[in-house]
């Protein structure tokens, strides 16, 4: 299975980098933001997948 670069993945990879971080530095801000960008990246890849459209339509 090939996953495409795209901006939904880009967070969701960004996040897990910094939650694991924050876990490893022991530094709490990095976790948090971490878990926070994980959750957004993850909800936003699978509604992708599901068919939603993001921003601007065109008619």
């Amino acid at each position: 299975m090939h996953i495409r670069c795209t901006p939904e993945v880009n967070v969701l990879v960004l996040g897990v980098i910094l939650l694991l971080l924050g876990l490893v530095l022991g530094i709490p801000v990095l976790w948090t933001i971490g878990v926070v960008l994980a959750i957004i990246g993850a909800v936003l890849w699978l509604a992708q997948g599901s068919g939603a459209s993001w921003g601007r339509r065109w008619y």
